[in-house]
């Protein structure tokens, strides 16, 4: 059976729709960055996905074609994230989505290492003919956070977002959105296949101690 890492790690994936603390490790990601409305139909947040998308199966796939990658193992291509913030402002305005800055992300599996990552991009660009340079391999060590399951259309996630701010402070932290940290979305269903009322998205966000 594929390993998946949703069910493996619910901890990271699967949070109760209360907020709580929880102290995330480091991680490789696929990574694509940009800026603008992410609801803009053919615009730069969805080039993003697919070049994403390009990236986690050529490396999934690998185990059918000629170069086989050390350590590969069968495994569900994790959900789509992202990390977002807006210029001069500690949170996110929901209302200014043309001002998102943004960065697109999938995490890889452990045995990816930067060499098999670098593979697989030349390998994607030359089967499908598409430029895939915006693609990086990030590392990122995410530590302190407060999370939560956000159900229901991206545009009510401010009350969510507001029920894990009064539970941060009530348990003696404070927001720690910095240029290096940010706030912070899984997501776990697919916009165009789920009722906006049943979307599942994890929010979470870096707190610091008191």
């Amino acid at each position: 059976m594929a390993f998946d890492y949703k069910k493996e790690y619910k901890e990271f994936y699967l949070p109760k729709a209360l907020p709580g603390i929880i102290t995330v490790p480091e991680m490789n990601y696929i990574a694509v960055r940009g800026q603008g409305d992410p609801n803009v139909e053919g615009g730069e947040y969805q080039a993003s996905i697919g070049l994403l998308y390009g990236i986690a199966f050529t490396i999934k796939m690998s185990k059918k074609g000629s170069h086989q990658i050390d350590g590969y193992f069968d495994y569900v291509v994790p959900p789509l994230e992202g990390f977002w913030w807006q210029n001069g402002v500690q949170s996110i305005d929901y209302a200014q989505k043309e001002n998102f800055q943004w960065i697109s992300l999938i995490r890889l599996p452990e045995f990816v290492t930067r060499e098999e990552f670098d593979w697989a991009v030349s390998e994607a660009s030359a089967k499908k003919k598409q430029d895939f340079s915006r693609v990086e391999f990030l590392t990122y060590d995410e530590g302190l956070c407060v999370q939560c399951m956000h159900i229901g259309p991206y545009d009510d996630e401010p009350g969510t977002v507001g029920a894990m701010h009064r539970y941060m402070e009530e348990q003696g932290y404070a927001l720690d959105i910095t240029d290096q940290r940010f706030h912070h979305e899984i997501y776990l269903s697919d916009a165009r296949r789920c009722a906006p009322e049943k979307l599942r998205t994890v929010i979470r966000l870096p707190i610091r101690r008191i």
